[in-house]
């Protein structure tokens, strides 16, 4: 079967650990909203999460940081919520947003800080821009061990899908996300590829950094 064309960024997919240690699915639950906080942003799956001083998940705004964002604790894979019109219990691809009425939704977070996340490389920095932070772009195998900054690209609604991406040609030093591997399969006639492997840098991830919320 050949490999799908890439024609947009989909947020950041778990697919193992470092060191080809097997990624088994696990999540922690975390709140989103409470009896007391509601949290009225989109959420979508693939979105980069953090904790607030509330003890809640919301969006992380971690993009081209070259210094660690408090609360960051992961990838958010999907929720579980009461709708507020149905009563009934909803399992959902991604959080909605809702200003009153849903007191119970919780997160299904990948909170370990040692999974490699699939991503698509993209054009440019300017997130929702056909021809920048959504145009996935190729680029070569020494892209592999550079940082890369997080392209905050807005999620569909359609999918539930996230449509963060990365944007490899800014190589700083010290940005949030460190490529470890190419997508094989990604690659064009020049050799070049879409697809990359990743991970988030020592620090940026809470549980490797000592700074609370």
């Amino acid at each position: 079967m050949a490999y799908p064309t890439i024609d947009a960024p989909y947020g950041l997919k778990p697919i193992n650990l470092i060191g080809g240690q097997v990624f088994a699915g696990a999540t922690r639950q975390l709140p989103i909203t409470t009896a007391s906080v509601n949290y009225n942003t989109a959420i979508f799956n693939g979105d980069v999460v953090g904790l607030t001083a509330d003890g809640v998940v919301a969006v992380s705004a971690l993009d081209t940081d070259v210094t660690p964002i408090a609360g960051v604790v992961g990838v958010f894979l999907g929720c579980t919520f009461t709708n507020p019109v149905t009563k009934q219990l909803t399992f959902s691809q991604y959080w909605p947003g809702f200003a009153s009425g849903v007191t119970d939704a919780k997160a299904y977070v990948a909170d370990d800080p040692d999974p490699l996340y699939k991503v698509v490389n993209v054009a440019g920095a300017t997130a929702d821009n056909i021809s920048s932070g959504l145009l996935p772009a190729f680029v070569g195998q020494t892209a592999v061990g550079n940082n890369a900054q997080l392209v905050l690209n807005a999620g569909s609604t359609n999918t539930g899908n996230s449509k963060i991406a990365i944007f490899l040609n800014n190589v700083t030093t010290s940005l949030p996300i460190r490529v470890v591997d190419t997508v094989p399969d990604t690659a064009n006639a020049s050799g070049n590829f879409v697809e990359f492997i990743v991970k988030f840098n020592f620090g940026y991830h809470s549980y490797d950094n000592a700074t609370g919320v």
